[in-house]
């Protein structure tokens, strides 16, 4: 029997490859780094592809929602409702640590996605064909393998837990670019601003980035209110706070796109 993934179609094969060689070159760059040869030409092959591969993997998947959206008669939208889709947004993001200087931290949060994609493909498409399950009556659920349980498993246990720790990294990584900008390195601005505009969107969107703002925001007033810290650092805290507040209202992306719709005609009944 020829495996299930050859009788898909091409995009979804391209994307399973470009998930598998995403996942192979994140941990191979990953091993680099650990070893303290991430500049070396293995290593920067290993980061531009893994690059290369999600820009690819994250390509497929707004391409098919184009499509999918095209034979609906619905178009893509205002490029201000585009960037609200979450795909274009990491597929821009790909691009850029792409097309710019290495930066290891950008690399964790693809990664993490990609152990997931991997684990969805091995026990949806992989183990049906290495194992195939044993023929079930009719109206029944095929009875999948331990390895499957296990796996299925993982991946319902860990799934919340692993997106709060990309949360946390891509958190992290706007401070890391920061620092970069303050220290002038080159092409550092320009993906601040970029970034920025990145992580303003997934604060919007993403539950898992706001609990961890959530955390962070409450273990600094913890930290704040402790009897030691002097009170301009509590004052300054609290300005913070104040000015960050304020940045989020004032670039809430949801508002112009719910202000386009509005203001969008309606068709004749």
């Amino acid at each position: 029997m020829a495996p299930p993934s050859s009788e898909q179609p091409l995009q979804a094969r391209l994307l399973q490859l470009a998930t598998s060689l995403q996942f192979a070159c994140n941990f191979r760059y990953l091993f680099s780094y650990i070893t303290l040869n991430y500049y070396s030409r293995w290593a920067q092959f290993s980061y531009r592809t893994a690059f290369v591969a999600a820009a690819v993997t994250y390509g497929i998947v707004v391409f098919k929602a184009f499509r999918a959206k095209q034979k609906s008669g619905k178009g893509m939208g205002s490029p201000v409702q585009m960037a609200t889709d979450e795909n274009v947004q990491y597929l821009v993001m790909a691009l850029v640590w792409l097309l710019t200087r290495q930066t290891p931290l950008a690399l964790l949060p693809f990664a993490v996605y990609s152990i997931f994609h991997v684990l969805t493909y091995t026990r949806g498409m992989l183990l049906p064909t290495i194992q195939p399950p044993p023929p079930t009556p009719a109206g029944q659920k095929p009875k999948s393998s331990a390895l499957s349980d296990s796996i299925g498993g993982f991946v319902k246990n860990y799934y919340d837990a692993s997106m709060s720790l990309v949360a946390g990294l891509e958190i992290a990584l706007w401070f890391r670019i920061l620092g970069a900008a303050v220290l002038m390195q080159k092409t550092s601005w320009i993906k601040l601003i970029i970034y920025t505009v990145f992580l303003r969107a997934r604060i919007s969107q993403s539950t898992f980035v706001q609990g961890m703002l959530h955390q962070l925001g409450a273990r600094g007033d913890t930290l704040a209110q402790r009897q030691d810290v002097p009170p301009a650092v509590r004052s300054g805290w609290e300005s913070f706070k104040g000015v960050a507040k304020q940045a989020h209202d004032s670039t809430d992306i949801n508002r112009y796109v719910q202000g386009q719709q509005t203001a969008a005609p309606k068709k004749a009944q």
